[in-house]
């Protein structure tokens, strides 16, 4: 039975001013992921990332801080200081498919290297006290890789194992591979989390209904994209434009606080909207106009649009998987 909620962390949008702000209007997330920071060789927080991981800028919320590295005295470090801060559970990223950050053997990079990484498990899970949590995929080209990787996470204490069932070379696209993340699921002997393609309240049960004794899935897009999907869950009702038009103006103003300027309000505002657009019956028609909106007042005009023409549906229509 799904007992707990987490809510991805998706660089670039669930940043502290989103998460507050979210949190604010919307309910049925019990933890929020901190998207990741890279500890620097000289071990010194950047300005942005100690803001990021900061208690006093999370709004009292549960969040977990996540860290990417393939240096196991990098990640101590890191977890040791987020530690000193309150924190109780650190995450491993070893999930981002990104080709800037797989180059560099980070991420889901890392999963290439399971030698290495056995070797990072034993060093971290011998010097730290605070629990470590991954987020992993299947492996980089093959879901074939994944039985070795899922031996080397049930060797140690991993708090949460958090699973996107698609291969690296995968990224978002073609079907979740549910027969892998079942052998992992019937394999494992640590704590197991779904992560992938839940959009709907359907999708989290058909999870549930598979999987009876798993207790948590990760959520990512599918609450950017309909925000009251968290809320559905716990038998609550769906968004109402009066909610959204709400969430929105708090979102739009934080942002301003946060950056001192509107501009930049407005460039957060559009990642946002490339999911909540499809909320919206007949979005695609607006998302474009709202994409290449110059000015803050195109914004505000072509949001107005969105609120107060179209019809809401009842939840988004998942294209954007």
């Amino acid at each position: 039975m799904i007992t707990t909620v987490d809510f991805a962390p998706l660089d670039g949008i669930t940043k502290a001013v989103f998460r507050v702000t979210w949190a604010r209007h919307f309910g049925g997330v019990d933890r929020f992921f901190i998207p990741f920071f890279s500890p620097t060789p000289q071990h010194i927080m950047t300005p942005r990332d100690l803001r990021e991981v900061d208690p006093a800028n999370n709004g009292g919320l549960c969040t977990i801080p996540q860290i990417m590295t393939r240096r196991a005295d990098d990640f101590i470090w890191a977890a040791q200081t987020v530690a000193d801060l309150g924190y109780e559970e650190v995450n491993l990223n070893l999930g981002c498919p990104s080709g800037t950050v797989t180059a560099k053997g980070k991420g889901s990079g890392f999963l290439a290297y399971p030698d290495e990484l056995d070797a990072f498990f034993e060093e971290v899970f011998s010097k730290l006290t605070v629990k470590v949590s991954v987020k992993t995929r299947l492996g980089i080209n093959d879901p074939a890789e994944f039985p070795h990787l899922m031996e080397i996470y049930n060797r140690y204490p991993i708090a949460m194992l958090t699973i996107h069932p698609r291969v690296r070379a995968e990224k978002y696209r073609g079907r979740v591979h549910m027969d892998v993340f079942r052998e992992a699921f019937e394999s494992a002997k640590i704590p197991i989390c779904f992560n992938g393609d839940l959009q709907t309240v359907e999708d989290v049960q058909a999870v549930e209904e598979a999987f009876p004794t798993m207790t948590h899935v990760m959520l990512g897009r599918g609450p950017i994209a309909d925000p009251a999907l968290p809320r559905k869950l716990r038998g609550g009702a769906s968004v109402t434009v009066e909610e959204l038009e709400d969430f929105l103006e708090d979102l739009y103003q934080g942002y301003q606080a946060f950056y001192g300027q509107v501009e930049p309000a407005c460039q957060r505002m559009k990642e946002v909207w490339f999911y909540l657009y499809h909320l919206f019956e007949d979005g695609d028609r607006l998302s474009g106009k709202l994409r290449r909106s110059r000015s803050p007042a195109d914004y505000e005009r072509i949001q107005g649009e969105f609120l107060h023409n179209l019809k809401l549906r009842d939840h988004a229509d998942g294209a954007y998987i």
